[in-house]
């Protein structure tokens, strides 16, 4: 599902225009944005739980010439499915 298609789905399910369900949508993906950088984690009950890791620097190589590359330290998105997610796939 991509995004255009839950703007369509959640307007179709809630009698909205598209235009109000594309701004819910936005919102919900902004807050959730801002939250983990912020540093804080988001708890979705039933669903799961995004939260920030930190990747170390680590010495990587370039696929392309072989070549010895540091990576720095960086921060990524970790996601952990919900029991309820995890149930539903394995029904």
């Amino acid at each position: 599902m991509i995004k255009s298609e839950l703007i369509d789905k959640i307007a179709e399910t809630e009698n909205v225009s598209k235009t109000v369900a594309k701004r819910i949508v936005n919102t919900i993906f902004d807050t959730i944005t801002e939250a983990l950088v912020e540093g804080n984690r988001v708890e979705l009950r039933e669903f799961g739980v995004l939260s920030v890791r930190t990747r170390k620097a680590r010495t990587g190589r370039n696929p392309k010439t072989g070549a010895s590359v540091q990576v720095s330290q960086k921060k990524v998105p970790f996601f952990k499915a919900g029991k309820a997610v995890k149930q539903a796939l394995n029904k």
